[in-house]
């Protein structure tokens, strides 16, 4: 299939085209870069051994959204381009669902008027709210920040959109929480400005980036006192939307949902000690208050991506923080601007 990635440059986008490529498939990629580089272009084409074109733009752009679905022969949008960030959702509200829902609305517009029938979703578990763990497919759906609720509000729209017209097929995804790399080392996360996020900040004390990681709260209902998340590496989840792909090609569901997890929580101070095992030495931290709105544990239940996808995350912690390790440890100020 021709499959046009959005936000192709980014985290997990970038490691899905590189999967995508190697099963075959023809790849273009949009992308406006204000989360990412043109630089990781470079080093796609590198890993892939092929030319990637790419679309700059922004995916609000709806004039520009058109003329893409016009000039290009398209079979198959993977949907990832997004603000993501849950703090600077909770600062910038409009400019959150301004963009997140207008992408989406510009990018399925074009799809439908130009006969695009198949669509992968990045969603989040963020829509789950405050349901316990293990969070299952069919639990109600809530959120506790604007970027969460922009997942559940498009969510919503694509199931509506599918009802209206019956020839769309859309999975969507719920993802735990990707960490680790390319296990070339070439690419990975680059996160803008301090990390929001456990494992990259670690990569970042690690390589001497940062002075220590702040571990918020060891007094939690867990076996250390740390809350427990679902890791799932990039490479795991990359291989989940391949799959999801390929299912879309074989359902007649129109719009099917599926958790990309591991199944089980780590904590915070696991984590670290991975981290540790991969650097081969003791990192500095801190014990600090809790944080407003984190709770004990989040870990997800694939068994229905497992079943229906023949799926499965199959990559250890210590397999996340070595891969994490070699790319921040090879790019130690992250990609290159150029």
């Amino acid at each position: 299939m021709r499959v046009l990635v959005s936000g192709g440059a980014g985290f997990i986008g970038s490691h899905t085209v590189v999967q995508l490529v190697a099963a075959g498939h023809d790849v273009l990629i949009v992308d406006h870069f204000g989360n990412s580089k043109p630089s990781v272009v470079n080093r796609l084409e590198a890993l892939t051994g092929t030319h990637l074109p790419v679309h700059a733009f922004d995916l609000g752009d709806a004039d520009k959204t058109e003329q893409l679905f016009s000039s290009e022969q398209i079979d198959a949008v993977i949907h990832f381009a997004g603000f993501k960030a849950v703090g600077e959702s909770v600062e910038k509200p409009l400019e959150y669902y301004e963009n997140n829902l207008g992408s989406t609305f510009s990018l399925v517009r074009a799809m439908r008027r130009h006969g695009v029938d198949k669509l992968v979703f990045s969603s989040s578990a963020t829509v789950y709210g405050h349901n316990p763990s293990p969070l299952v497919e069919d639990m109600s759906t809530s959120a506790t920040n604007p970027y969460g609720w922009t997942k559940v509000m498009i969510e919503q729209i694509l199931r509506d959109v599918a009802v209206a017209d019956p020839s769309l097929r859309i999975a969507i995804l719920r993802y735990f929480n990707p960490v680790g790399a390319h296990a070339s080392g070439t690419i990975g996360e680059d996160p803008q400005g301090i990390p929001n996020n456990l494992m990259p900040f670690i990569a970042q004390v690690a390589v001497g980036r940062r002075e220590k990681l702040m571990v918020f709260g060891d007094d939690y209902p867990t076996a250390d006192g740390t809350p427990l998340r679902d890791y799932i590496h990039v490479e795991d989840l990359a291989a989940g939307h391949l799959a999801a792909l390929r299912k879309l090609t074989q359902t007649d569901e129109a719009v099917s949902t599926w958790n990309l997890g591991t199944g089980h929580g780590t904590s915070v101070l696991e984590v670290l000690h991975a981290f540790e095992r991969a650097v081969g030495r003791e990192l500095p931290y801190e014990v600090v208050g809790r944080r407003a709105g984190d709770i004990a544990q989040s870990f997800a239940d694939p068994h229905r991506a497992n079943a229906e996808l023949g799926w499965a995350a199959t990559r250890s912690m210590d397999d996340m923080c070595v891969d994490q390790w070699r790319w921040q440890s090879a790019n130690p100020t992250g990609y290159p601007d150029a």
